[in-house]
């Protein structure tokens, strides 16, 4: 992965098992959100590709690739939503684009999403006139529209109090379980890492590669290299320094 001549990451090699939550893991500026655009067909790789169930993407022709984007929802960090219309309108907009159903079936299956992440009755208000939390939330919503196989969140918990960022994982872990899908996570927050990852991989921004996948409290635990346990344990370095004092 660059950007011009300047490398962010190379030699990246992992694999995303179907049905399990993955995150990508590392410092600020090591290119989570890199990778991620990168796999959603967002950024084409300076060098290699990325394959679903054995179909690699950026050798496919532009059709195969739509085909490939149909089994996508991304949910962008700041919700990405048009503040010029209702959440309604926001989720909706992907079946208007992508699909031929009639506006009643479109309202349907809108509420139903909304429903899902505990936005019921919200259909008409504005991202404007909604909390934060209730934001990503609806941004997951939009993702959902199209009943994507893969979630793709980047940095979900991201501006969030610890309770609306717990929520959201709970969400995260409560839509893998009930509707099967695939969840990809961008994020450094430990408690959100700890509390979602069924795996995960970690780019270092220094040598500008992954050094390590795994599952995180395993690597927290057991991983060779002092880089990933120190970020892995920070919370605890933090923990341990707290105390009375007089």
């Amino acid at each position: 992965m660059t950007y011009g001549s300047f490398v962010i990451q190379r030699d990246l090699d992992f694999v995303v098992q179907r049905g399990e939550v993955f995150v990508i893991m590392g410092g600020s500026g090591s290119g989570k959100s890199t990778l991620l655009n990168h796999m959603v067909g967002l950024k084409t790789p300076a060098r290699g590709d990325v394959a679903y169930d054995g179909e690699r993407f950026w050798a496919a022709t532009s059709e195969v690739q739509e085909g490939l984007r149909r089994r996508f929802g991304v949910s962008f960090q700041q919700g990405a939503l048009w503040s010029s219309m209702t959440l309604a309108e926001n989720v909706g907009l992907p079946l208007q684009t992508f699909t031929r159903l009639p506006a009643r079936q479109i309202r349907e299956i809108v509420s139903l999403k909304l429903a899902l992440v505990g936005l019921a009755g919200y259909e008409e208000f504005y991202p404007s006139e909604i909390s934060g939390g209730m934001l990503k939330r609806a941004g997951v919503a939009r993702a959902m529209a199209l009943d994507p196989d893969i979630l793709f969140f980047d940095e979900p918990s991201a501006g969030l109090d610890p309770i609306s960022s717990r929520r959201l994982d709970d969400l995260i872990l409560e839509l893998r379980d009930s509707l099967g899908a695939t969840m990809v996570v961008v994020t450094h927050e430990l408690a959100s890492i700890f509390a979602i990852a069924d795996n995960a991989v970690f780019l270092d921004g220094e040598t500008r590669t992954m050094i390590a996948v795994g599952n995180p409290k395993t690597l927290r635990d057991e991983c060779p290299n002092p880089v990933v346990r120190t970020f892995l344990r920070r919370g605890e370095t933090n923990s341990a320094a707290g105390g009375v004092t007089s």
